[in-house]
C-alpha cells in the first residue's frame, strides 16, 4: 500500500509504503499526485519505505512507467529506507532515473525532506 504524505513542503510530493505494492497504488495514489506536480514544471518526489514487502508484477510495470512519464519534469527523488539492497541498487542505478536521486536512512527522514525540497 502507498499512502500520500500530507506534511510535505511546497513543491514536494511524498509517499510512505507499507505492505505489498499493487498496481492500484500507482493508479489511485501516485499518478494523480504526479500529474499535479508535473503541472508546476518540476517533480520533487520523496518515498519512505522502512521495509520492503514486495510488489506485484503489475506494480513493477507501473513503477517503470512512472519514471518515463513527464521525463523532463523530474527534479529530485529521495528514497528513505533502511533496506540495504534497495539503497545499494539505487546507488548503482540511480543515474538511469530522471533527475537527481539520493538515498537516506529512516533516521534521516527530515534531512531527506530538506534535500528533496532544496
Amino acid at each position: 500500500m502507498i499512502k500520500e504524505l500530507s506534511d510535505m513542503p511546497a513543491g514536494v510530493i511524498g509517499f510512505e509504503v507499507s505492505g505489498k505494492i499493487q498496481p492500484e497504488d500507482y493508479r489511485d495514489v501516485v499518478l494523480p499526485a504526479l500529474e499535479r506536480a508535473a503541472k508546476t514544471g518540476e517533480v520533487r518526489f520523496l518515498i519512505v519505505m522502512p521495509k520492503f514487502e514486495g510488489m506485484s508484477g503489475g506494480a513493477l510495470w507501473q513503477d517503470l512507467k512512472v519514471g518515463i512519464e513527464h521525463f523532463r519534469a523530474w527534479k529530485r527523488i529521495a528514497l528513505v529506507t533502511d533496506v540495504d539492497w534497495m539503497a545499494h541498487m539505487t546507488w548503482l542505478f540511480g543515474w538511469m532515473t530522471p533527475g537527481e536521486t539520493k538515498v537516506f536512512t529512516v533516521a534521516e527522514r527530515d534531512l531527506a525532506i530538506a534535500w528533496v525540497a532544496g
